[in-house]
């Protein structure tokens, strides 16, 4: 018969091996967590959107789709299928399912799997409105980038920064509000974008590398006639010029900065995310931690209230209300902050509006107040 002693030594390694065991699951959970939410942050093959919603029929100046959180958001916005896109405009109908909208442009078939896009024209400046344009190549630290040139008579040059897992066709929207006020505009591409060169590692650094080939992207406007610039950011876009404005040395060249649903924390970016998808907020600090692992990010750098950049030029500043994306407090209170930061923040919320889609929600007022805020900035045409 065992001793009391042996029958609780052996209870001890049981114990221990137990929790050895559940510890190393829970580790193993947790990494396994924020490998994935990296991945889905920072590889760029998972931040290209794919067809989600569906055709169900089409009549004369009019789509009908499968009702879903998306095919229901208010404005005007670009149907985009594999091989062709059409324009389509408000809501006119729901019932039993589905959505009625406006249609400019021929509809795909019945059946077919679509997507709505904030970009509304997946074209090129000439196609979608007339504009003359030229293929240019900047020349960046990886190699030359596409980018469009939209010739116009002022020497300065509005450089526009797309999303993450855009495209440069995100500046189509604004482009005829800019050329009208004589602007050039210089619609860019950066690492990971399809036609630019590849990042090292492939995958997206969320600013902290492709702040660079916007410098580079600046150099070019100045090297071709450029006396300054504007930059103008959507979403992981508006990190991107933060970046920039804190960290490059040609920051002094920005006259003016416009900024739409911009990522000023990626933090509480992450944060909200992690809602929406029904994890526990207090999960997203690993996904930092491993994101910060492979690709050496430092978050608290990305706060643009904690860490305001040096350069800090007047800047008008669009969010959606209803953005579910980009948490639409942060640049709350980023706006609230401005005068004690001393950063001339114009801030313009658009309360139906989801993420970038500002413009999408009120064209006529976006445009407005664009070029308000560009004709009061000293030094700009």
């Amino acid at each position: 018969m065992r001793s009391p002693n042996v029958r609780g030594h052996r209870r001890l390694r049981i114990a221990l091996i137990t929790f050895a065991v559940v510890f190393l699951l829970v580790t193993g959970g947790l990494l396994g967590f924020g490998w994935y939410y990296s991945g889905q942050l920072l590889e760029p093959e998972n931040a290209r959107p794919g067809y989600r919603d569906t055709v169900t029929s089409s009549a004369s100046g009019t789509v009908a789709l499968a009702e879903s959180r998306v095919t229901v958001l208010p404005g005007t916005w670009g149907l985009v299928w594999p091989g062709g896109g059409a324009k389509v405009g408000p809501v006119t109908q729901r019932s039993e399912g589905t959505v009625v909208r406006e249609l400019q442009g021929v509809a795909p078939a019945d059946g077919t799997r679509v997507r709505l896009e904030t970009s509304v024209w997946s074209t090129d400046p000439a196609t979608a409105h007339d504009l003359e344009y030229t293929e240019v190549r900047i020349p960046t630290e990886l190699g030359d980038a596409p980018a469009w040139l939209v010739p116009a008579t002022s020497a300065t040059w509005v450089v526009a920064v797309h999303g993450r897992g855009g495209t440069r066709a995100e500046a189509l929207r604004v482009m005829p509000a800019l050329h009208h006020l004589g602007l050039p505009v210089l619609a860019v591409t950066y690492r990971n974008d399809d036609g630019a060169p590849r990042s090292p590692d492939g995958l997206y650094h969320l600013g902290d590398t492709e702040w660079r080939d916007v410098e580079a992207a600046v150099r070019y406007a100045r090297e071709h006639g450029a006396r300054n610039v504007v930059l103008y950011g959507w979403s992981m876009g508006g990190a991107i010029v933060g970046q920039f404005l804190g960290r490059s040395a040609e920051a002094g060249d920005v006259a003016a900065v416009v900024l739409d649903a911009p990522v000023v924390s990626w933090t509480k970016t992450l944060e909200l995310q992690s809602r929406n998808r029904g994890v526990p907020e207090q999960l997203a600090p690993i996904a930092e931690l491993v994101s910060d692992w492979r690709v050496d990010l430092e978050f608290s750098r990305f706060d643009l209230l904690d860490h305001p950049p040096a350069r800090r030029p007047p800047t008008l500043l669009f969010h959606g209300g209803a953005d579910g994306t980009v948490p639409v407090q942060a640049s709350r209170d980023l706006a609230a902050a401005a005068d004690r930061l001393d950063w001339p923040l114009r801030y313009v919320e658009v309360p139906a509006a989801e993420h970038t889609a500002a413009w999408n929600v009120d064209p006529e007022a976006y445009d407005r107040a664009l070029t308000e805020f560009l004709d009061s900035v000293d030094g700009i045409r």
